[in-house]
């Protein structure tokens, strides 16, 4: 009589062995599939980063007038050194 009952019960505990082994398998696979996936895509996203900052406005400095002068405060040395040497826009805002 047990023996009639330990059959079934081996056939499921070898299922439930194999079933655990091909989703921990499975699970590797995808981990590995994400993880590629992810390296892809942050090489490609710093490319977009790097041209959102490039475009983006810095306050570098102030600009005043006093009694007919022109006074311009900076708040680097590299900005000094771009206005001294006159690479530099001007814009009239209405």
């Amino acid at each position: 009589m047990s023996l009639d009952l330990m059959i079934p019960f081996g056939i499921l505990l070898v299922l439930v062995v194999y079933l655990i082994f091909t989703r921990t398998k499975f699970e590797k696979e995808t981990i590995k599939d994400y993880e590629a996936k992810f390296e892809n895509w942050k090489v490609h996203a710093k490319s977009e980063e790097k041209e959102v900052q490039e475009s983006k406005k810095e306050l570098v400095g102030l600009v005043f007038k006093k009694n007919g002068k022109i006074d311009i405060e900076l708040f680097d040395e590299l900005t000094n050194d771009r206005i001294q040497k006159g690479k530099f826009n001007s814009k009239i805002r209405e």
